[in-house]
């Protein structure tokens, strides 16, 4: 094919075509996928969001575990509480709500 103005269009055109194909194709591979599980932000962890917000920090794992460990959260593989959710990390300080929240949704994958 000759670098010309024509040249050049076709290749771009087809290039978008493939890009279309590729698309449709990752759609297709992906319809069987779960949709992650959507909520507005802040409201991610439900009452525990309201209870961490009025929590005195900083704070260890521990703490909040004992503080709120029965509080039910909803992850993609089910409701899991706090304390199961905390269980796989080592005792950490948190300064804030905030880090707390962060590391939570973290864990179960949010």
């Amino acid at each position: 094919m000759a670098d010309d103005k024509q040249g050049r269009d076709e290749q771009a055109d087809r290039e978008e075509e493939r890009q279309r194909e590729r698309e449709v194709e990752e759609t297709r591979t992906r319809g069987d996928e779960k949709e992650p599980v959507r909520v507005n932000p802040g409201e991610e962890l439900g009452d525990l969001d309201e209870a961490l917000k009025s929590h005195d920090y900083p704070a260890t794992t521990n703490e909040l575990v004992e503080a709120y460990g029965d509080y039910e959260l909803e992850t993609q593989g089910g409701k899991k509480s706090l304390k199961d959710v905390l269980s796989v990390t080592d005792d950490q300080i948190y300064d804030s709500a905030e880090d707390v929240r962060r590391r939570v949704l973290g864990l179960i994958g949010r």
